[in-house]
């Protein structure tokens, strides 16, 4: 059974995260987890050379923190089906390291003092993927590695076709889009999900105003209680299409037991919506 972890606690999700990992792969390396969040946690946290703190409302290193413990157990639960292709120790690295890293492109370098980093969201993901190949270049990874993370971190567009990523292996398909679910799940199963949602809004405000109409804002919302009323419709109308068709169901694989049983995620994301329908109704009464 999926246990609860407290995502504020960074900590706590890295302990978590390694030990699926290491369940996995027990012989695998007993320094990767620690040394891939010791990486994004010093981006996120103003200690890089290059790049201020995490300034955006929503998208904070807890954001990153939901998806990646989600990717975590989704990946354990790929290699303990037996599921095709099979899942590689490699490939588990890299895909751990992509949504670790996938939202890394609302960070602002040095000097760039003009709003938050919400303001990049149109072109976060492409930032983020930039970043990604920057940091690991450094680190040793090698060509195919980075391009593979770049190719997963683009899985986490919101109308990217694709079928226009050029995947390198269908394992490394599989594992993208395994981290466009958990990205889409871990952020919506959060307990505070629903009132985090206001600042959702006020990142899609800014990036608006910071396009200045050269690009086509994300969703349209007049207001924070616009798009909490959409929210429901975006979660069975985009989301649930998303993750059945265009990720080909890999969220299955967290029902529990396999295949019948209930879905820790999802549950607790059915549980937010109704939540948010309850707070919706009693406003518009009150």
């Amino acid at each position: 059974m999926i246990q609860p972890v407290d995502t504020k606690d960074r900590r706590a999700v890295e302990n978590q995260v390694s030990s699926l990992y290491l369940k996995s792969f027990p012989d695998g390396d007993h320094a990767f987890v620690s040394n891939a969040f010791g990486w994004v946690v010093d981006c996120f946290q103003g200690r890089h050379r290059k790049y201020q703190a995490i300034d955006a409302g929503y998208h904070d290193l807890e954001h990153t923190l939901q998806g990646t413990l989600c990717m975590a157990h989704l990946l354990c639960r790929y290699h303990w089906a037996r599921a095709r292709p099979v899942l590689t120790q490699r490939m588990y690295e890299l895909g751990l390291l992509a949504i670790l890293l996938h939202d890394t492109g609302y960070l602002k370098q040095h000097g760039d003092d003009d709003g938050t980093g919400a303001k990049y969201t149109l072109v976060h993901v492409d930032r983020s993927a930039d970043f990604a190949e920057a940091l690991l270049t450094e680190n040793g990874f090698s060509e195919p590695e980075v391009a593979a993370v770049r190719h997963m971190i683009c899985c986490t567009g919101v109308n990217l076709d694709l079928a226009a990523i050029n995947f390198g292996s269908d394992l490394e398909r599989a594992t993208g889009f395994a981290l466009g679910t958990a990205d889409l799940l871990g952020q919506m199963a959060a307990n505070d999900y629903v009132e985090k949602l206001p600042r959702l809004y006020s990142e899609f405000a800014e990036s608006a105003r910071f396009c200045d109409g050269k690009m086509e804002p994300m969703g349209h919302f007049t207001s924070a209680l616009d798009l909490m009323q959409k929210t429901p419709a975006f979660w069975e109308y985009y989301v649930q299409p998303k993750i059945n068709q265009d990720f080909q169901g890999l969220y299955r694989l967290l029902n529990d037991p396999y295949p019948d049983g209930p879905n820790y995620y999802l549950n607790r994301i059915e549980a937010n919506m109704d939540r948010l329908r309850r707070q919706l109704a009693t406003a518009v009464a009150g």
